[in-house]
């Protein structure tokens, strides 16, 4: 069973290795970018941690494909595809890119889908093993349903706390604790972690307990409908008040290149991505919008650390005071920030806090 064996395992394609903890994760995306059906949460992954919770990504670039949809068509699997395209949809840019970062992100970490697992092995023959694993781990996993036994719904005014939501899903999933993910005080994301004996592909996978902490209060958790909710004169007002002011409750970074072009997006550790996918939700702690404030995603907090870098991660203890030029980010009295160059594929670009870099770029705020 994997991280649970006390001793070496040679053939990693029969025993998943070192990313034994495998986590199944849920999107609950609303507006103003719901994705996917009313009555359900959608695919976000299938995430090969090790097991301290640290994890690998990207790796390996020979195989970051860029016709996810083409491959699945050419082995028959035209039901897989069918169900990707509602279960497993994005709520930024489209499903195709978003399942290309997913595999190649995460699929690529898994050592029972390497090539050499596979005999006479044919380029992209992994592609339907990951897609029908995730999908059918996923099946196994209906969060809304066992949230709506629980008389946990979607409201438009109605707050759970986090032990009620919890207690629903654990007593569903073996009595095992789920991560809990939350943006704006609003539930949107749920992981559920696994061992699993054998490969991915064919093995069993045990419910165990999450790592790390859910990022959602105690108390007060909104659980909103996909549908939206209806705007009385004092909600539309307050709503629009804070959507009009930038870096107030949780919003999406995006990057603006000097021809003031929008290219890509800032995801959960503070690197720049320029292939698609979904991006990161970032939350600020201020109420104004001017400064200043702190920046968090699911990683953690963000800083500008020794070095320049800008980064977001659960070993940032205290993040860096930033302000607001506008719909801008600044940071030390100035919105520019700079890279070595614009990212191409799956490469994350690293951002410094400085215009001495061959690339200048701005960071846009975008209200979620």
């Amino acid at each position: 069973l994997s991280c649970q064996n006390t001793t070496a395992i040679d053939n990693t394609c029969c025993f998943e290795a070192p990313g034994g903890l495998i986590l199944q994760t849920q999107f609950w995306d609303t507006p103003p970018a719901a994705a996917g059906p009313n009555t359900s949460w959608t695919i976000h992954g299938l995430w090969p941690d090790n097991c301290d919770g640290s994890y690998a990504q990207y790796c390996d670039e020979s195989r970051q494909y860029t016709n996810i949809s083409q491959i699945i068509q050419s082995y028959g699997r035209q039901d897989l595809l069918d169900y990707m395209n509602t279960y497993w949809v994005s709520n930024s840019g489209t499903a195709e890119s978003f399942w290309e970062h997913e595999w190649g992100k995460h699929g690529t970490c898994m050592s029972t889908f390497d090539t050499d697992c596979y005999s006479s092995y044919t380029p992209g023959e992994e592609i339907p093993d990951f897609f029908n694993r995730t999908v059918g781990l996923y099946q196994t996993l209906p969060t809304y349903d066992w949230l709506a036994a629980a008389g946990i719904t979607p409201s438009c005014t109605t707050t759970y706390t986090s032990a009620q939501i919890s207690s629903a899903l654990a007593a569903n999933f073996g009595g095992h604790s789920v991560y809990l993910g939350c943006s704006g005080g609003a539930l949107d994301e749920v992981w559920y972690y696994f061992n699993v004996q054998g490969s991915i592909q064919t093995g069993t996978f045990y419910p165990t307990d999450q790592t790390g902490s859910n990022s959602c209060a105690a108390t007060g958790v909104k659980y909103l409908p996909k549908a939206g909710c209806p705007a009385t004169s004092t909600t539309a007002s307050a709503s629009a008040s804070a959507s009009a002011v930038p870096f107030v409750g949780p919003g999406y970074i995006y990057v603006i290149t000097s021809d003031g072009t929008q290219t890509g997006n800032l995801i959960s550790d503070g690197t720049w991505y320029n292939s698609g996918g979904t991006p990161a939700t970032y939350n600020s702690n201020t109420t104004t919008g001017t400064g200043p404030f702190t920046l968090k995603t699911s990683k953690g907090l963000c800083a500008v650390v020794t070095g320049g870098n800008l980064t977001c991660a659960s070993t940032v203890t205290t993040g860096s005071a930033f302000y607001a030029d506008g719909n801008l980010l600044q940071y030390a009295g100035s919105d520019i920030f700079g890279a070595a160059a614009v990212p191409t594929g799956t490469t994350h670009g690293q951002l410094y806090a400085a215009s001495n870099q061959p690339v200048s770029v701005t960071l846009r705020w975008t209200g979620r």
